[in-house]
C-alpha cells in the first residue's frame, strides 16, 4: 500500500512553490519543486527529489494556477508512484486578528479570506488561486490553510497598536507580524538543539526576498519590524521597508500619482533594486564593484542593524541571534555589517566561523551566541497538516 504525503504549497500571483513530505510526527521531504511564470510566456517547472537533485525541468505555457497544479500533480503523481497524497497544506499569508492555528479550509474559512484581501491585497488572492485550483483538480484532499500571522497573534496589545485612532484599530488596521511559518520552525529547532528558549531572549532574522526580524522570549513573538503590511520594516528585494508616511502622502498629493503607482513603487521598485538600480538579488550586488550596489547593502545593513538594536530594548537584553532565509544564511559579509558595532550588546563575531558559514559564528568570549541555521517554512506546513489530521481524523471540505 502506497505511504501518504503531505503535499506544501505556497501560491504567489505568477509562481506556485511545492514540496511533498512522509505524513508523519517528523515530516521528510520528498520532493520540492516550483512553476514559476504562471500566465507568462515560457513558464518554467523545476523537480528536485529528497536529495535536492533537479529530476524535471523544462519550460512550457500554464495560463492560470488551475493548468499549473494539474500538471504539478500529474507529474509528481508519476515520478513519486510510492506514494498516496492524502492533504494540501498552503501557507497563507493573512489569518486576520482571530486567527491563531492552522484550519481547515472550508467555504466559510474561504469567504472570510476573501474578506481580507483587503488586508494583504498582494498575497492573499494568489493564496485563494491556491486553494481553489486544488479544490478543482482534487476535491477529494483534504486542504489545510497555516498562516504566517499566527506566530504573532499573542503580539502584547501594546505592540499590536498602530497609532492610528481606535475606531480604525478596531476594524483590523493594527500591527500583525509575517514570516511566523519561519520563525515557528527556528523556535523549534532550538528546543530540539536543547537550547533553553523559555529562558533566553532571543532575535531571529529573517533575510530573504522578503525581510523581518522578530524578539521572542519564551517562545513567543514579543515583536516584528513587519506590521499591517508585508512593506514594513527591513528594506527587502523590491519593497521600500519603512518610509515616512508624510513623504507618502507628498508622492500622492504633490507629486500626483496615483495610489496604484505608489503602491506598484513601494512594493516592485524599491529596496535594494531601487537603490542599486542593478538587481533586487543581495548576491548580485555583493558581487558587483559598483558604488551604487554597495552604498544598496549598506543601507541594508544599516537599517537591519537598527532594528536588530531596536528589537533588543523589547526584549530587555539579548542572549542569543540567528540569522536564517536566504541571506540570511548564506551571506556572510551582510551578517558581518549588520552586527558591525553591536559588541555593547555583547554581539562579537568570530570572522572565519562567519566567513565558513559555521552553525555558531560569534565569537567565544561574546556574551551573545549568534548562530545561522536554515529555515524550512514547508517542514513547517507538512508538521502542522499531520497534526491536524491526527487530532480530527475525520476532517473533510465541508
Amino acid at each position: 500500500m502506497p505511504d501518504s504525503a503531505v503535499l506544501t504549497l505556497n501560491a504567489g500571483s505568477s509562481s506556485l512553490k511545492f514540496a511533498i513530505f512522509t505524513n508523519g510526527e517528523r515530516p521528510r521531504r520528498l520532493w520540492s519543486g516550483a512553476i514559476e511564470r504562471i500566465g507568462l510566456p515560457g513558464a518554467q517547472f523545476r523537480l528536485s527529489d529528497a536529495r535536492d537533485t533537479v529530476v524535471r525541468e523544462e519550460t512550457g505555457n500554464f495560463e492560470d494556477h488551475d493548468t499549473a497544479l494539474k500538471r504539478l500533480l500529474f507529474t509528481t503523481e508519476h515520478e513519486a508512484s510510492g506514494v498516496k497524497l492524502v492533504a494540501v497544506g498552503h501557507r497563507i499569508a493573512h489569518g486576520g486578528p482571530d486567527c491563531d492555528c492552522p484550519e481547515l479550509v472550508t467555504p466559510a474559512l474561504r469567504a472570510r479570506l476573501q474578506q481580507l484581501t483587503v488586508l494583504a491585497p498582494l498575497h492573499l488572492p494568489a493564496n485563494l488561486s491556491g486553494i481553489n485550483a486544488v479544490q478543482i483538480a482534487r476535491p477529494d484532499l483534504t486542504q489545510i490553510a497555516c498562516f504566517d500571522t499566527s506566530f504573532h497573534h499573542d503580539l502584547p496589545h501594546i505592540a499590536r497598536l498602530s497609532g492610528l485612532p481606535r475606531a480604525l484599530q478596531d476594524e483590523g488596521l493594527r500591527r500583525y507580524g509575517f514570516h511566523g511559518l519561519s520563525y515557528e520552525y527556528i523556535v523549534k529547532a532550538l528546543r530540539d538543539a536543547n537550547v533553553a528558549v523559555d529562558a533566553e531572549r532571543i532575535v531571529v532574522a529573517h533575510l530573504g526576498n522578503g525581510t523581518s526580524m522578530c524578539a521572542i522570549r519564551d517562545g513567543k513573538s514579543l515583536e516584528t519590524t513587519m506590521g499591517f503590511s508585508t512593506i514594513a520594516g527591513l528594506p527587502m528585494g523590491t519593497r521600500s521597508g519603512d518610509i515616512d508616511p508624510g513623504l507618502l502622502l507628498h508622492l500622492l498629493i504633490d507629486k500626483e500619482m496615483t495610489p496604484e503607482a505608489v503602491s506598484q513603487l513601494l512594493y516592485a521598485e524599491s529596496g535594494l533594486l531601487g537603490l542599486s538600480g542593478i538587481s533586487r538579488n543581495m548576491q548580485d550586488l555583493l558581487q558587483r564593484p559598483d558604488d551604487k550596489a554597495t552604498e544598496a547593502v549598506a543601507y541594508f545593513c544599516y537599517h537591519a542593524r537598527r532594528h536588530l538594536a531596536g528589537l533588543t530594548a523589547a526584549l530587555g537584553g539579548i542572549e542569543r541571534l540567528v540569522f536564517t532565509g536566504g541571506i540570511g544564511a548564506n551571506a556572510p559579509q551582510v551578517r558581518a555589517g549588520i552586527c558591525s558595532g553591536l559588541g555593547y550588546l555583547g554581539i562579537v563575531l568570530d570572522k572565519t566561523a562567519n566567513l565558513s558559514g559555521d552553525p555558531v559564528i560569534s565569537s567565544r568570549s561574546a556574551g551573545v551566541t549568534v548562530e545561522v541555521r536554515q529555515t524550512d517554512e514547508e517542514a513547517m506546513i507538512a508538521g502542522h497538516v499531520h497534526d491536524f489530521m491526527a487530532s480530527q481524523p475525520m476532517a473533510r471540505e465541508a
